[in-house]
């Protein structure tokens, strides 16, 4: 079949107008063949759902990579309530199921914000062939030879007591004993979470988020062997640190950072917490940057 030269050249010049309203690393990515397309996988934090990945996720599928915005248990539209939900495992099974099921061959980029990045270890450490990054983004990131609860504990000690605000904490009667919950207020995720987000995002959080529970009582959390070298500490790590984040603050990022040796770090000028709403575009080209360094 032959193709008019003009048609060629007008194609040619709609996708270089097309390259130059995205970033360099889109540009990259589009320049690529099928080939180097990526699968990432994102899991969000306490109390929010796969919906606060919206803008990352459009813009990963628009560079051309494949993208799965998971709900957690009793999280997003998740159907069961935090009380029903037996353990932090069954709380990330919907990851664990998600990541057991990828091909064989196929190399998931696992990405964890805040609570999120101990639901990642535990798919790393359980399927660490599968796993070719994890990108913890202002996450908790358990190192090996610790438990996993080791930084959510760093984290409460170094808060103030007033720190939830108008958050609402509960203990939740379940099969399993006493369990605390929270629910974020909407001054605190005004103040400390999505201090520089967009006003519509900070209401959209306000009308989803669910009440969360860090499973602290779980037994998983005070395992220090769950961890090991051979598995989760084979797969490579990096570290996003949300430069702006008044809740887990750059100097309490890097703390986690130094726990593992090795962990290469990106940082985002500007991010809050909500790196993915704050600073979408910013994050999105780092996840690509890292995802072609580590095919």
């Amino acid at each position: 079949l032959h193709v008019p030269s003009w048609i060629t050249g007008f194609i040619r010049k709609r996708q270089y107008q097309q390259h130059s309203e995205c970033s360099p690393a889109e540009v990259a990515v589009m320049n690529c063949s099928g080939s180097s397309a990526k699968h990432f996988i994102l899991v969000h934090g306490l109390g929010h759902g796969a919906w606060c990945w919206y803008k990352v996720v459009a813009t990963l599928r628009a560079a051309g990579h494949r993208v799965t915005a998971l709900d957690m248990a009793a999280s997003g539209v998740h159907p069961a309530r935090i009380d029903e939900v037996a353990s932090f495992e069954d709380y990330s099974r919907p990851l664990l199921d998600a990541v057991a099921a990828a091909p064989d061959g196929e190399r998931l980029v696992l990405v964890g914000h805040s609570l999120g990045g101990l639901s990642i270890a535990l798919a790393m450490e359980r399927f660490p062939r599968k796993v070719a990054i994890a990108v913890f983004v202002a996450a908790s990131m358990p190192c090996v030879g610790k438990h996993m609860g080791v930084t959510v504990e760093e984290f409460m000690r170094r808060i103030t007591p007033d720190f939830f605000m108008d958050s609402t904490t509960m203990v939740l009667n379940t099969g399993q004993g006493p369990r605390n919950a929270v629910t974020l207020g909407p001054n605190m995720l005004a103040a400390k979470v999505y201090e520089q987000s967009p006003a519509e995002d900070l209401e959209l959080a306000k009308l989803l988020v669910r009440p969360g529970s860090q499973f602290m009582e779980d037994p998983i959390m005070k395992d220090k062997s769950l961890l090991t070298d051979a598995n989760y500490g084979s797969v490579k790590r990096v570290f996003v640190i949300a430069m702006a984040d008044t809740s887990t603050t750059k100097e309490m990022q890097r703390q986690m950072v130094d726990l593992s040796p090795g962990v290469e770090v990106e940082e985002i000028v500007g991010a809050d917490h909500m790196a993915m709403l704050s600073k979408p575009r910013e994050l999105c080209d780092v996840l690509i940057k890292i995802a072609n360094e580590h095919d």
